[in-house]
Protein backbone atom coordinates (compact mmCIF):
# COMPACT_ATOMS: atom_id res chain seq x y z
CA UNK A 1 0.00 0.00 0.00
CA UNK A 2 2.67 2.35 0.75
CA UNK A 3 4.44 1.35 -2.72
CA UNK A 4 1.42 2.37 -4.38
CA UNK A 5 0.96 5.39 -2.32
CA UNK A 6 4.09 6.72 -3.56
CA UNK A 7 4.02 6.03 -7.05
CA UNK A 8 0.58 7.61 -6.99
CA UNK A 9 2.16 10.72 -5.71
CA UNK A 10 4.89 10.43 -7.98
CA UNK A 11 2.90 10.18 -10.82
CA UNK A 12 1.09 13.55 -9.63
CA UNK A 13 3.99 15.36 -9.27
CA UNK A 14 5.47 14.56 -12.90
CA UNK A 15 2.25 15.60 -14.13
CA UNK A 16 2.08 18.89 -12.73
CA UNK A 17 6.18 19.46 -13.92
CA UNK A 18 4.88 18.38 -17.31
CA UNK A 19 1.68 20.79 -17.09
CA UNK A 20 4.29 23.27 -15.83
CA UNK A 21 6.73 22.56 -18.53
CA UNK A 22 4.23 23.27 -21.11
CA UNK A 23 2.37 26.60 -19.71
CA UNK A 24 6.02 28.10 -19.74
CA UNK A 25 7.02 26.80 -23.45
CA UNK A 26 3.79 28.61 -24.61
CA UNK A 27 4.31 31.90 -22.65
CA UNK A 28 7.89 31.68 -24.11
CA UNK A 29 6.37 31.41 -27.59
CA UNK A 30 3.69 34.18 -27.21
CA UNK A 31 6.34 36.23 -25.82
CA UNK A 32 8.72 35.84 -28.84
CA UNK A 33 5.78 36.21 -31.24
CA UNK A 34 4.71 39.73 -29.79
CA UNK A 35 8.90 40.50 -29.94
CA UNK A 36 8.84 39.28 -33.13
CA UNK A 37 5.50 41.32 -34.25
CA UNK A 38 7.06 44.52 -32.22
CA UNK A 39 9.88 44.08 -34.48
CA UNK A 40 8.47 43.93 -37.75
CA UNK A 41 6.29 46.72 -36.94
CA UNK A 42 9.28 48.76 -35.78
CA UNK A 43 11.21 47.47 -39.09
CA UNK A 44 7.72 48.63 -41.11
CA UNK A 45 7.48 52.04 -39.47
CA UNK A 46 11.90 52.45 -40.09
CA UNK A 47 11.15 51.49 -43.96
CA UNK A 48 8.14 53.84 -44.19
CA UNK A 49 10.24 56.47 -42.25
CA UNK A 50 13.14 56.14 -45.21
CA UNK A 51 10.42 56.21 -47.83
CA UNK A 52 9.22 59.34 -46.99
CA UNK A 53 12.37 60.70 -46.07
CA UNK A 54 13.67 59.49 -49.43
CA UNK A 55 10.91 61.39 -51.03
CA UNK A 56 11.68 64.67 -49.32
CA UNK A 57 14.84 64.11 -50.48
CA UNK A 58 14.50 63.84 -53.47
CA UNK A 59 11.67 66.80 -53.51
CA UNK A 60 14.75 68.82 -52.06
CA UNK A 61 17.30 68.14 -55.05
CA UNK A 62 14.38 68.72 -57.34
CA UNK A 63 13.94 71.78 -55.85
CA UNK A 64 17.20 72.80 -56.19
CA UNK A 65 17.67 72.16 -59.26
CA UNK A 66 14.71 74.23 -60.22
CA UNK A 67 16.35 77.26 -58.34
CA UNK A 68 19.79 77.00 -60.43
CA UNK A 69 17.42 76.46 -63.10
CA UNK A 70 15.87 79.67 -62.05
CA UNK A 71 19.43 81.28 -61.25
CA UNK A 72 20.91 80.12 -64.76
CA UNK A 73 18.20 81.81 -66.70
CA UNK A 74 18.12 85.23 -64.37
CA UNK A 75 22.40 85.61 -65.03
CA UNK A 76 21.87 84.81 -68.45
CA UNK A 77 19.02 87.90 -68.79
CA UNK A 78 21.86 89.77 -66.81
CA UNK A 79 23.98 89.12 -68.90
CA UNK A 80 21.49 90.19 -71.81
CA UNK A 81 20.42 93.61 -70.39
CA UNK A 82 24.08 94.20 -69.38
CA UNK A 83 24.88 93.76 -73.05
CA UNK A 84 21.98 95.48 -74.81
CA UNK A 85 23.02 98.91 -71.85
CA UNK A 86 26.38 98.29 -73.43
CA UNK A 87 25.17 98.26 -77.02
CA UNK A 88 23.18 101.62 -76.37
CA UNK A 89 25.80 103.37 -74.61
CA UNK A 90 28.06 103.24 -77.31
CA UNK A 91 25.28 104.13 -79.54
CA UNK A 92 24.47 107.38 -77.67
CA UNK A 93 28.30 107.93 -77.13
CA UNK A 94 28.26 107.70 -80.88
CA UNK A 95 25.33 109.71 -81.41
CA UNK A 96 26.90 112.72 -78.91
CA UNK A 97 29.88 112.21 -80.83
CA UNK A 98 28.50 113.40 -84.32
CA UNK A 99 26.33 115.68 -82.79
CA UNK A 100 29.19 117.44 -81.22
CA UNK A 101 31.16 117.21 -84.53
CA UNK A 102 28.37 118.65 -86.53
CA UNK A 103 27.71 121.48 -83.75
CA UNK A 104 31.78 122.28 -83.75
CA UNK A 105 31.77 122.05 -87.31
CA UNK A 106 28.47 124.76 -87.72
CA UNK A 107 30.22 127.26 -84.77
CA UNK A 108 33.51 127.14 -85.87
CA UNK A 109 35.15 129.60 -88.33
CA UNK A 110 38.59 129.26 -90.86
CA UNK A 111 40.29 132.44 -90.05
CA UNK A 112 43.58 134.02 -91.13
CA UNK A 113 46.37 134.96 -88.91
CA UNK A 114 50.18 135.49 -89.66
CA UNK A 115 49.82 133.73 -92.98
CA UNK A 116 48.22 130.54 -91.18
CA UNK A 117 44.88 129.07 -91.99
CA UNK A 118 43.19 128.07 -88.56
CA UNK A 119 39.60 126.98 -87.33
CA UNK A 120 38.70 128.46 -84.33
CA UNK A 121 35.05 129.52 -82.71
CA UNK A 122 33.37 132.55 -82.09
CA UNK A 123 34.06 132.93 -79.00
CA UNK A 124 38.15 131.87 -79.48
CA UNK A 125 38.38 134.55 -82.19
CA UNK A 126 36.57 137.16 -80.22
CA UNK A 127 38.86 136.80 -77.15
CA UNK A 128 41.99 137.32 -79.25
CA UNK A 129 40.74 140.19 -81.02
CA UNK A 130 40.27 141.72 -78.08
CA UNK A 131 43.50 141.56 -76.74
CA UNK A 132 44.65 143.03 -79.82
CA UNK A 133 42.84 145.71 -79.79
CA UNK A 134 43.72 146.88 -76.12
CA UNK A 135 47.39 146.06 -77.52
CA UNK A 136 46.61 148.71 -80.64
CA UNK A 137 45.08 151.23 -77.97
CA UNK A 138 48.72 151.08 -75.87
CA UNK A 139 46.97 149.41 -73.12
CA UNK A 140 49.28 147.31 -73.00
CA UNK A 141 48.65 145.78 -69.05
CA UNK A 142 45.25 145.25 -70.66
CA UNK A 143 46.53 143.16 -73.65
CA UNK A 144 48.70 141.37 -71.61
CA UNK A 145 45.84 140.05 -69.01
CA UNK A 146 44.02 139.04 -72.14
CA UNK A 147 46.56 137.29 -73.62
CA UNK A 148 47.51 135.53 -70.99
CA UNK A 149 43.66 134.42 -70.23
CA UNK A 150 43.54 133.94 -73.88
CA UNK A 151 46.57 130.84 -73.54
CA UNK A 152 44.57 129.70 -70.50
CA UNK A 153 40.96 129.31 -72.09
CA UNK A 154 42.48 127.80 -75.54
CA UNK A 155 45.61 126.06 -74.98
CA UNK A 156 45.19 124.12 -78.08
CA UNK A 157 44.13 126.78 -80.47
CA UNK A 158 45.66 127.66 -83.63
CA UNK A 159 46.16 131.32 -82.35
CA UNK A 160 48.12 130.27 -79.61
CA UNK A 161 51.33 131.21 -81.64
CA UNK A 162 50.66 134.85 -82.56
CA UNK A 163 49.27 135.58 -79.16
CA UNK A 164 52.40 133.96 -77.38
CA UNK A 165 54.03 136.54 -79.62
CA UNK A 166 52.21 139.51 -78.86
CA UNK A 167 52.07 138.82 -75.31
CA UNK A 168 55.99 138.82 -75.50
CA UNK A 169 56.03 141.95 -76.41
CA UNK A 170 53.03 143.35 -74.18
CA UNK A 171 55.25 141.76 -71.23
CA UNK A 172 58.85 143.38 -72.94
CA UNK A 173 56.71 146.97 -72.96
CA UNK A 174 56.25 146.47 -69.19
CA UNK A 175 60.30 145.45 -68.53
CA UNK A 176 58.98 142.19 -67.72
CA UNK A 177 61.97 140.57 -69.44
CA UNK A 178 61.88 137.28 -68.17
CA UNK A 179 58.40 136.87 -68.72
CA UNK A 180 59.03 138.31 -72.25
CA UNK A 181 61.91 136.15 -72.86
CA UNK A 182 59.49 132.95 -71.93
CA UNK A 183 57.18 133.58 -74.08
CA UNK A 184 58.75 134.27 -77.51
CA UNK A 185 61.33 131.02 -76.24
CA UNK A 186 57.79 128.96 -76.03
CA UNK A 187 56.67 130.41 -79.63
CA UNK A 188 59.98 129.47 -81.11
CA UNK A 189 60.29 125.99 -79.18
CA UNK A 190 56.77 124.91 -80.60
CA UNK A 191 56.25 126.65 -83.78
CA UNK A 192 59.99 127.00 -84.96
CA UNK A 193 58.12 127.50 -88.76
CA UNK A 194 55.93 130.13 -87.65
CA UNK A 195 55.94 133.46 -89.56
CA UNK A 196 56.89 135.03 -86.27
CA UNK A 197 59.46 132.80 -84.91
CA UNK A 198 62.52 135.28 -86.64
CA UNK A 199 60.86 138.02 -85.28
CA UNK A 200 60.77 136.25 -81.97
CA UNK A 201 64.29 135.25 -81.88
CA UNK A 202 65.14 138.64 -82.43
CA UNK A 203 63.19 140.14 -79.75
CA UNK A 204 64.61 137.11 -77.23
CA UNK A 205 67.62 139.05 -77.70
CA UNK A 206 66.66 142.56 -76.99
CA UNK A 207 64.96 140.61 -73.75
CA UNK A 208 68.71 139.26 -72.65
CA UNK A 209 70.33 142.15 -73.23
CA UNK A 210 67.97 143.77 -71.07
CA UNK A 211 68.78 141.61 -68.69
CA UNK A 212 72.70 142.13 -69.14
CA UNK A 213 73.28 138.74 -70.33
CA UNK A 214 74.90 140.10 -73.51
CA UNK A 215 76.57 136.81 -74.18
CA UNK A 216 72.78 135.14 -74.25
CA UNK A 217 71.80 137.55 -76.33
CA UNK A 218 74.88 137.01 -79.02
CA UNK A 219 74.01 133.08 -79.09
CA UNK A 220 70.01 133.65 -79.93
CA UNK A 221 71.13 136.32 -82.40
CA UNK A 222 73.83 133.95 -84.10
CA UNK A 223 70.75 131.15 -84.01
CA UNK A 224 68.58 133.42 -85.47
CA UNK A 225 71.00 133.92 -88.63
CA UNK A 226 71.53 130.37 -89.23
CA UNK A 227 68.51 129.60 -88.65
CA UNK A 228 66.42 131.92 -90.66
CA UNK A 229 69.24 133.33 -93.20
CA UNK A 230 66.54 135.03 -95.53
CA UNK A 231 64.81 136.59 -93.01
CA UNK A 232 64.40 140.84 -92.42
CA UNK A 233 65.40 139.70 -88.45
CA UNK A 234 68.33 137.98 -89.54
CA UNK A 235 69.66 141.25 -91.04
CA UNK A 236 69.15 143.24 -88.21
CA UNK A 237 70.51 140.45 -86.04
CA UNK A 238 73.65 140.56 -88.17
CA UNK A 239 73.81 144.28 -87.83
CA UNK A 240 73.41 143.75 -83.93
CA UNK A 241 76.02 141.02 -83.55
CA UNK A 242 78.57 143.43 -85.13
CA UNK A 243 77.91 145.93 -82.04
CA UNK A 244 78.02 143.37 -79.11
CA UNK A 245 81.05 142.71 -77.40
Amino acid sequence: MGAGVACAMGCTVGQGLFALSAGSAIELRQRVAASQQRTADDLRIANEENAQLRRSMLDLSNQIEELRDEVAAMRGQGEELAHNLADMQRSQEGTTQVADERLGSADSTKVTVDGKEVVAEPAEKQEFDVALVALRKGDVAQAQAGLVSFIKHYPQSGYKPSALFWLGNAQYALHNYLDAEASFRALVTTEPGHLRAPEALLSMANCQVELMDVRAARRTLEDLVKAYPGSEAAFVAKERLGKLK
